[in-house]
């Protein structure tokens, strides 16, 4: 029997979400707007086609910049909650990091209600770069007063569209053992998670939620598509990118170690689906 789900006795309306042009913000964006959350998208280029798209869906389109605190306190002055993504990959942690700083200055310069920070999944114990930033951000943000929760999503089963050329060869390279479980998540049901969320607020004040939907291993993966695992080395990845690289050393190794069962026991909301079942999904053309 699912779980009893409690329901906030106001509803969180409406939400601004930051990052909202990139995947995992866009994917939050739909997710909430097909739970009824009238949704505000935080932008730099209001004319860009992800950000009129997601007009297109839905949201109203607010203009701002993750560094520019001004623009976010005027963005955060009249929402419920805000969804807040920050990202390493453009200037590096430290920027990250400078993010994170402005995004919480300005939710308390404007009083936000509710700051739903989006992290990553063993963010306070793995030694990886990308990681620590997020872990940084999110003690700073411990040590405030706004009312908070952290997101923790684990690896995203849309990770592997970025091998889809080899997947259309026949073969899924990937830097784990073939036998190594790995916790990642569905962006969608990610969304879906993050709409649960904001309907049961007290559950969620001031705690960190990690997210894993499946723990499928590389072989299994592999299999889902109907092609071959294919063992990448960690001396290449660590060739390209140190940061990845101590990331796949560290899924390797530990891994994020998520209960995937309590997590869908907990989000009985969300239609949860397997990577098999996302993988059937995947347009290889």
């Amino acid at each position: 029997m699912a779980p009893s789900v409690p329901v906030s006795e106001r509803p969180i309306d409406p939400v601004l979400v930051l990052g909202a042009t990139g995947t995992h913000g866009g994917a939050v964006a739909r997710g909430l707007l097909a739970s009824g959350s009238t949704v505000r998208a935080l932008v730099r280029d209001p004319g860009s086609a992800r950000a009129l798209a997601l007009a297109d869906a839905g949201a109203t389109l607010v203009t701002g910049d993750l560094l520019d605190r001004r623009s976010l306190a005027s963005a955060f002055s009249d929402v419920g909650a805000a969804y807040a993504i920050t990202t390493p990959f453009a200037g590096g942690a430290d920027d990250e990091v400078r993010q994170g700083e402005a995004i919480i200055a300005a939710a308390a310069d404007a009083s936000l209600g509710w700051l739903i920070l989006a992290s990553v999944a063993a963010a306070d114990r793995a030694p990886v770069p990308h990681f620590q930033s997020k872990a940084r951000v999110e003690r700073r943000l411990a040590q405030t007063d706004l009312p908070w929760t952290v997101v923790a999503p684990s690896y995203f089963y849309e990770n592997v569209l970025g091998s889809l050329a080899a997947i259309r060869e026949g073969c899924l390279p990937i830097a784990l053992p073939a036998d190594k479980p790995l916790h990642q998540v569905a962006l969608a049901d990610l969304g879906s998670v993050v709409a649960a969320i904001l309907t049961r607020r007290d559950e969620h004040l001031q705690r960190r939620i990690e997210v894993a939907g499946d723990a499928p291993t590389p072989a299994a993966m592999a299999a889902a598509f109907g092609v071959q695992y294919e063992e990448v080395s960690l001396e290449e990845i660590l060739e390209r990118s140190a940061d990845l690289g101590s990331m796949y050393g560290f899924l390797a190794q530990d891994g994020y170690a998520i209960d995937v069962a309590a997590v869908r026991e907990r989000y009985p909301e969300v239609a949860w689906r397997s990577f098999a079942q996302w993988a059937r999904t995947v347009d290889r053309t």
